[in-house]
């Protein structure tokens, strides 16, 4: 049995042992710290097949054409989707070149020559392989999610341009009732609305152009704990021209002293989107704004109920899909919903309505609380380092 043959037998011998010392050293790398086992090794042991493989075959065609076909562009999405960084996924392949080496050094074999340059092949290709996929997926990432981002800022900036729209005509009525004569200040007010009204068509643009946004669960979430009342009170106040020209009674029956952990800036639009579709639906009628804490699950519920002019039945299972509208006339392309249940979601919660036509509609989202939270996070990290250490503490079979 020559060199070769003897590697290529001693890798697949003692695979189970070369996989744990791989392991062992792998887990060093922060990403890999809170995978399971068959999710650390993923294609890792049909790759020491490959190479024993090519050793014994010594045909440098038939393994490109393996790793090209299988394991190695999977590895690099996977590793991907586990949050590694590029350099981690180049790591994991030469720790397993160190390990191949030790493994042969500790039986007597020479790393040498043909043997050598045959195993930097294998690895080699499979690096580059699982590189150019995890590069692949990381653009599409990176694109994916500014669209999403225009998408979402696009439709926030909704509101405020509706608001100072509505502000605009006001004053433009005022105007022409007590100030006629002032040329300098009708001219302005035109500006203004003209204005305003390019803002919104460019947002339309925006929102219509990124019609392939697609929600994720990528959406970064900073908890801290806030009182809920004052960031309604704000949103009534900015939403205020809005519904006055509706005739909507805004109300906010959030407890003074209540407080949520959750992140503010996500939560504000989630109601300001709330409470636009309720006042867009609302008129001459009034919007409720409630919150509470929910037993004995550690909870918080919080609500926004209106008397408008109701969602169908056959449209409520459709409301919180992106550019799914809750009428055929009302027009725009009902990001707003499909918001909310991205950012509810994105905190660990979730998001119902109920609603009869000509009566009403109740949005009710749930987020978990503070405690829950903290409480899972501990559990999660006790579980991932009981699971590691009953398999790497255990002592490795002897290379041998």
């Amino acid at each position: 049995m020559n060199n070769l043959d003897e590697l290529a037998v001693l890798i697949i011998n003692q695979r189970e042992a070369l996989l744990l010392a791989w392991r062992q050293q792998v887990r060093q790398l922060p990403s890999a710290q809170h995978l399971d086992t068959p999710t650390l090794n993923d294609h890792i042991p049909g790759l020491l097949e490959e190479l024993a493989q090519a050793l014994r075959s010594r045909s440098e065609q038939t393994i490109r054409k393996a790793l090209a076909e299988g394991s190695s562009p999977v590895h690099g999405s996977e590793r991907f989707r586990e949050g590694y960084d590029i350099e981690e996924v180049v790591a994991e392949y030469n720790i397993l070149r160190g390990c191949i080496h030790d493994l042969a050094e500790n039986n007597s074999l020479s790393l040498r020559g043909e043997s050598f340059h045959i195993v930097n092949r294998v690895l080699d290709q499979a690096i580059g392989l699982a590189v150019k996929t995890y590069a692949a997926e990381q653009a599409f990432e990176v694109q994916k999610r500014r669209e999403e981002y225009l998408a979402f800022v696009a439709h926030d900036l909704r509101t405020p341009l509706n608001a100072i729209a509505v502000a605009a005509n006001v004053l433009e009525d005022a105007f022409r009732a007590g100030s006629a004569g002032d040329i300098d200040s009708a001219w302005m007010l035109k500006a203004l609305h003209r204005n305003v009204q390019q803002l919104q068509a460019l947002v339309e643009k925006i929102i219509e152009e990124n019609t392939n946004l697609r929600s994720e669960n990528g959406i970064k979430v900073e908890h801290r704990e806030f009182d809920l009342w004052p960031l309604v009170e704000g949103l009534i106040y900015d939403l205020r021209p809005k519904a006055q020209s509706n005739s909507t009674r805004l109300v906010n029956e959030v407890p003074h002293d209540f407080a949520v952990y959750a992140d503010a800036s996500l939560l504000k639009r989630v109601f300001q989107n709330l409470l636009s579709n309720a006042i867009k639906h609302t008129s001459h009628g009034v919007v409720t704004i409630g919150a509470c804490q929910s037993n004995p699950d550690p909870t918080v519920e919080c609500w926004v109920k209106d008397t408008g002019t109701g969602i169908p039945k056959e449209h409520l299972d459709k409301v919180f899909e992106k550019f799914e509208s809750a009428s055929e006339n009302e027009g725009g392309l009902g990001l707003g919903l499909a918001i909310v249940k991205t950012f509810v979601e994105a905190h660990g919660g979730s998001v119902s309505v109920r609603s009869q036509p000509m009566i009403g509609s109740e949005f009710r989202f749930i987020l978990p609380a503070k405690a829950a939270g903290e409480q899972a996070a501990i559990t999660d990290t006790a579980s991932a380092d009981a699971s590691r250490q009953s398999e790497d503490l255990t002592s490795a079979p002897a290379f041998s």
